[in-house]
């Protein structure tokens, strides 16, 4: 008998298998609070059946026998995910105001599932309202990688009054740990429509002036960081000469 081949696959397949996290909506998450909201923040856990990014450890030719660890990302290694299926099935629409926007976060595989989300629960899409250069690129099978995108979408007018108008579209800032996102997009929120109640959905901050709803909320409040902090944050990317 021949021996068997042996891939980065078939060791990565085992590992996900062990590290993957499952996500029961109506099991782990708490009810939707009954409060009605003039803007809702909202960074679902997409689900991406698993797919994961590797690099060259995972060629055999690079990497003889695998004698090193195969380097694996995935989304569901780090967080419980949700499916559409599933995501759709959560009732933003009841915590929504007559007149009220929703700020969501996706990625490109999941542009399209945005969008679907986003009329599932009640509102029409408008436009991106935030593209995030994160300054450090993943693989992709067309172009690297390197953007995330905040989309708006509008059910009924937009919330009144209006605040700040001049809250840029384009944020470079170096991702940091997976998912987390630039504070400057919920400070720039927060300029544009401070007098509206606001809350943030699938949160892991818990900011002053935001009610929020997740699995990962610290207990205290916090201030959004100051201006000067923000504008560290937010500092446009010099390439090297």
């Amino acid at each position: 008998m021949g021996t068997k081949t042996v891939s980065g696959y078939s060791i990565y397949n085992v590992e996900a298998k062990k590290r993957k996290k499952q996500n029961p909506l109506d099991e782990i998450y708490p009810m939707l609070p009954r409060t009605q909201y003039d803007i809702i923040y909202a960074d679902p856990p997409w689900d991406y059946n698993g797919k994961m990014q590797y690099d060259k450890s995972s060629i055999k030719t690079e990497n003889i026998g695998f004698e090193k660890n195969i380097f694996i990302s995935s989304a569901g290694f780090k967080y419980p995910t949700l499916k559409l299926r599933d995501l759709v099935e959560l009732d933003v629409n009841s915590i929504a105001a007559e007149d009220c926007l929703l700020f969501m976060w996706t990625t490109g595989p999941q542009l399209a599932h945005a969008i679907e989300l986003g009329k599932a629960w009640g509102f029409d899409y408008k436009t991106i309202a935030f593209v995030w250069d994160k300054m450090i690129h993943n693989p992709g099978r067309y172009t690297l990688s390197q953007t995330e995108h905040c989309l708006v979408f509008k059910k009924g007018r937009i919330p009144t009054p209006r605040g700040a108008r001049n809250i840029r579209q384009l944020i470079h800032h170096q991702r940091e740990t997976h998912s987390k996102k630039p504070v400057s997009v919920i400070d720039g929120i927060t300029k544009m429509f401070p007098l509206q109640r606001k809350i943030e959905l699938f949160a892991r901050n818990n900011y002053n002036g935001w009610d929020n709803w997740g699995l990962e909320i610290p207990g205290s409040k916090k201030d959004i960081l100051s201006n000067n902090q923000l504008s560290e944050e937010n500092k446009e990317y010099q390439a090297p000469l």
